[in-house]
């Protein structure tokens, strides 16, 4: 974390940013959230993430008293101020102290600037491990803080050398805990089309894929894939080699996810 961040009102040293205990966002894990990178002090595709970011605390009943041009000056103000070249930004948005400790009040906004790690080179090479779970995300279209399932399970992924889960229910699968999930077979480009957040990075990936096929996709069909790959904002485009114990495809990253990689790098240069 780095040392300035806006809290409620104004901008603070971050040590001394302050939730309530009682906010319903800490009792009952309701608040939204939004998380997006910057790159030479530019913060990349900045308006989707924060037309998102309304759309949320409009769906979630939440109160947010800043316009996007006022978050906009807000972050770009921050930016400066942390010096945060090549970093993450976190915007979160609280319950707030409700009068039955149970429904959406005055909550407060934070914003943070945050170190930022991607994996690593090999993964990126190589690809990595998903592990199926049979789970359906809560209002899935939005960007909650409600993570219990997700981060209850990491401790099982982490143990069988896996990236994450990828959620499915039905005999259908929908994303992972943090990403959104592509498949690729005989050349046809595929993506789910219900219960997912709509990624920010997935957006991208459809305007560089626009054939991409939005629908329904089995979990046969996930592992009879060519290729896979997941998007998000601190992995870009991942590629997938692995579904639990089965390997995709030929095990090794596929040629349109190694288009899609490097197509989305000359993407992200031209909004710095």
């Amino acid at each position: 974390m780095k040392p300035y961040c806006f809290a409620k009102n104004g901008i603070i040293d971050s040590s001394k940013a302050l939730v309530h205990p009682m906010d319903i966002s800490v009792i009952r894990g309701y608040g939204i959230f939004d998380f997006f990178r910057t790159s030479n002090h530019v913060p990349l595709f900045l308006s989707d993430y924060l037309d998102r970011f309304i759309r949320s605390a409009e769906k979630t009943y939440l109160n947010l008293k800043y316009s996007k041009s006022e978050l906009a000056d807000i972050i770009l103000e921050l930016i400066e101020k942390n010096d945060l070249k090549n970093g993450g930004i976190r915007m979160l948005l609280t319950g707030g102290v409700s009068e039955n400790h149970f429904s959406p009040s005055e909550g407060g906004l934070y914003i943070f600037c945050e170190d930022l790690l991607f994996p690593s080179q090999e993964k990126y090479d190589k690809g990595v491990k998903l592990v199926s779970a049979d789970h359906v995300r809560s209002i899935a279209d939005i960007k909650t803080t409600n993570y219990a399932f997700p981060v209850w399970l990491s401790a099982t992924w982490k143990d069988s050398g896996a990236e994450d889960v990828i959620y499915h229910h039905n005999g259908f699968i929908s994303e992972s805990s943090r990403s959104n999930i592509f498949v690729i077979k005989d050349g046809q480009i595929s993506t789910p089309d219900q219960h997912i957040l709509h990624g920010i990075t997935r957006m991208r990936v459809l305007e560089l894929a626009p054939q991409t096929s939005i629908r329904p996709i089995s979990f046969e069909e996930l592992l009879a894939a060519d290729e896979l790959f997941i998007t998000s904002t601190t992995k870009k485009i991942l590629p997938i080699t692995l579904i639990d114990d089965q390997k995709i495809g030929t095990g090794q990253v596929g040629p349109l996810t190694k288009k899609l990689m490097a197509d989305f790098v000359e993407m992200e240069k031209k909004h710095i």
